[in-house]
């Protein structure tokens, strides 16, 4: 049966809800009695901050800095002009590991065997022009241009799906009209990449805090070179190859398909988004946001004291997250992005990249993310509606936006990735390794863009559902528990919509009522899961589990605050990256540092490669140990913190050979060394991207860190020497750090 892919405008009316009377105080949940009785708790203004969606703050300004990269020129007033697309910024093309390698490069070459059978490297951006500068008149033909620069896959590309879309689902004439208008267009777009984009993509590595801003024009052209799968290096399956941890990015993956009919409404979404781009040239900007937080900074779950009860819950049977205006919309990711979206995937993940395709460029860039770190995407369109899921979806017509622009030009869209874990059995999930792996990943990702230590709420919300159920085996009894968790931690209110399931609408609802009228805490909450861990978990009921635990008495205590630290182990003050302030003091009910983005000493520094002070030694050392394992990848890390006792007594050891001196140089230096520290390990920072994605990012005009050696005038230090006779270990001790941090990072 062949199908029109004629453009379909259809309006659709916003639901009206009448509200009815809530405590806002305790947040406690009550029931809408109205006629519309599809959601309970209190009204998304309350998820809002704002009385409509467009009321809530928006998200810090794009503004170029060592950690953000802008592809596009902003004028010195700030302001990026709405009315057209920005021009590219002007920069020096990069072929390396840390860049993007891009078809348009010199350095892209590709061998080519002439008539005598001679084999020569050649340019491949001059045969992607070639190729593409020739009339294409249909698939078969769209196929050989593919292969021209792709030769080594002659033999294994089909293009099943792209056939079969062309050539059998579409009307004939839909089909002309792609071959005669949209893809000449598409070609033209693919071939103004050099044009575009004049400055290198960084790419947004594992373990950095990092972002990059394109301009909505800038990605249509690398997704129509996606289109058309140029991008080198990045169709290699080998798990040895360069690109092995990232997402695929070439549309090949996605035409070597059986071609069933959800994939083939994947193709029509796709080829519906290059017909509007090519129609009318997007004017807006897209930022793209990778956060790191190393473990042994994320929050003590057993020990909170966050309140459940304190966060503004909205939940609805019907609606969708793409639909939730004016909040954070939760991406169910894979851990490699976009998941299986250029291939048989056709889910959550899935469906938002192909009505929103500007997502697509993510997979471009951002490498696989680790049990520690999320990507934040400002400013996405949205170009298709859709109906069904899995094998039902199909793509349903033109979506017309109305989602104003933000002060930089971006759309008030943003999307949030985090990945869930995958469980062979349900039970798993309820691991306490789990457990924390979840609640460590949606904190990570709720925290974006927040304060350090909020005392307030954070706006805008979060817009959430079945976060890792389905597919992955996660149940919504638990996940939904999980999420409140984490928003309870980062002070963020929390819309969860069902997916037109009443059952868990009302069944989260009544456990949340439960957990609010005896005020538990995310931590006592912890230890209830944590004692439903010791039962039979698949004969159980979590919540009728909690239910019965608090009915009878069995509260669990409120954990003790970590005991102060005494002067030896009182952390310094954290390093407060450029374009960020100093932080309050730690809350009593976290034994996290206030600085939760930087890497932890303890990741980097090789102890065996500097001699310190014992108290100073303890000042590097000072962390708490993981809970739980994150994962195989972190053993190495695990490791070293094991042996912290170890490396400090055999530090220790050493200390004791110097002068007698240099134990009390040690107890009275101790914090203006540990400062000096500091100061070099944010130079260090600066290189690696390793900073703080908690505040906004802002222009840095730097200023080069002294060494530690240049920090007093030359005569102070020589009359120092004469007068304290340690001032000499203090150099040499200084110019150890600074000869550490002077290395290459790794």
């Amino acid at each position: 049966m062949k199908i029109n892919l004629t453009l379909h405008f259809t309006r659709i009316l916003p639901k009206s809800y009448k509200v009815a009377r809530h405590d806002f105080r305790a947040f406690a949940m009550t029931t809408n009695m109205e006629s519309d009785n599809n959601w309970r708790g209190v009204p998304l203004t309350e998820i809002w901050g704002a009385q409509s969606p467009w009321g809530a703050p928006e998200f810090p300004l794009v503004a170029p800095a060592f950690n953000h990269t802008v592809l596009y020129h902003i004028p010195s007033s700030g302001c990026v002009p709405g009315d057209r697309p920005p021009k590219p910024q002007n920069g020096q093309d990069k072929w390396d590991h840390d860049f993007v390698r891009m078809p348009c490069s010199n350095q892209s070459l590709y061998p080519v065997e002439d008539s005598s059978g001679e084999t020569h490297l050649k340019k491949r951006w001059g045969l992607i022009q070639s190729a593409l500068w020739k009339p294409i008149r249909n698939s078969h033909e769209l196929a050989e241009a593919i292969i021209s620069y792709n030769t080594q896959f002659k033999n294994t590309w089909k293009f099943r799906a792209l056939h079969k879309l062309f050539n059998e689902h579409l009307e004939e004439e839909e089909s002309q009209y792609f071959f005669d208008v949209t893809l000449p267009e598409i070609a033209k777009l693919a071939l103004e990449l050099p044009k575009l984009i004049q400055s290198p993509i960084p790419l947004l590595k594992q373990h950095k805090n990092r972002s990059i801003s394109l301009s909505q024009q800038q990605i249509s052209s690398l997704l129509a070179n996606a289109f058309f799968c140029t991008f080198p290096r990045r169709n290699s399956t080998k798990k040895s190859s360069e690109y092995a941890s990232f997402p695929h990015i070439n549309f090949n993956t996605l035409y070597e398909t059986s071609g069933s009919d959800s994939i083939l409404e994947k193709l029509k979404c796709l080829c519906h988004y290059f017909r509007r781009v090519c129609t009318k040239v997007p004017v807006g900007a897209v930022t793209f946001s990778r956060r790191s937080v190393p473990p042994r900074r994320c929050p003590a779950w057993p020990q909170s004291t966050a309140s459940l009860a304190a966060v503004p819950l909205h939940v609805a049977a019907g609606g969708t997250i793409e639909d939730s205006d004016g909040l954070v919309q939760l991406d169910f990711a894979n851990k490699f992005l976009g998941g299986g979206v250029l291939g048989y995937g056709c889910v959550q993940e899935e469906i938002r990249f192909v009505i929103c395709p500007e997502l697509l460029v993510s997979m471009l860039f951002t490498e696989v993310l680790r049990p520690n770190e999320a990507l934040m995407i400002i400013g996405c369109e949205r170009y298709s509606k859709y109906s069904g899921y899995g094998s039902s979806f199909q793509w349903s017509g033109d979506y017309s936006v109305a989602t104003p622009l933000d002060s930089s030009s971006r759309r008030r869209a943003c999307v949030l990735a985090v990945d869930a874990l995958p469980y062979a059995s349900a039970a798993l999930q309820y691991r306490p390794p789990a457990m924390v792996r979840e609640l460590n990943k949606a904190w990570v990702g709720f925290t974006f863009y927040s304060e350090d230590q909020p005392t307030s709420t954070q706006y805008p919300g979060i817009a959430t559902g079945n976060w890792g159920c389905g597919a992955f085996g996660g149940t919504p009894q638990l996940k939904t528990l999980i999420q409140l968790m984490a928003c309870a931690e980062a002070r963020r209110p929390m819309a969860y919509y069902t997916f037109n399931d009443e059952g868990i609408r009302d069944e989260f609802v009544n456990v949340y009522n439960l957990l609010a009228r005896y005020n538990i805490t995310v931590g006592q909450l912890y230890q209830l899961i944590a004692r439903f861990c010791t039962t039979d978990v698949r004969k159980g009921n979590l919540h009728d589990f909690i239910q019965h635990a608090l009915n009878n008495g069995q509260l669990p205590p409120t954990c003790p605050a970590p005991e102060p630290a005494t002067p030896d182990t009182a952390p310094s003050p954290p390093d407060t990256g450029p374009g960020t302030t100093d932080a309050s003091p730690a809350d009593s009910s976290s034994t996290r540092q206030t600085d939760v983005e930087n890497m932890d000493i303890c990741d980097t520094l090789d102890m065996n490669e500097i001699e310190l002070s014992e108290s100073l030694q303890k000042e590097l050392l000072r962390q708490s140990p993981d809970m739980f394992s994150q994962d195989d990848t972190d053993s190495q890390e695990t490791q070293l913190l094991n042996n912290r006792e170890d490396v400090s007594k055999s530090t220790s050891a050493e200390v004791h050979k110097m002068a007698p001196s240099s134990n009390k140089m040690a107890a009275s230096n101790s914090k203006s060394l540990t400062t000096d520290l500091f100061e070099e390990m944010n130079k260090l920072d600066q290189s690696n991207g390793k900073l703080n994605l908690s505040k906004s990012h802002t222009n840095i005009l730097y200023e080069s860190v002294k060494s530690i050696n240049d920090s007093m005038d030359t005569s102070e230090k020589s009359e120092e020497s004469k007068s304290d006779p340690s001032s000499e270990m203090k150099r040499k001790m200084a110019k150890k750090i600074t000869d550490y941090f002077s290395k290459k990072a790794i």
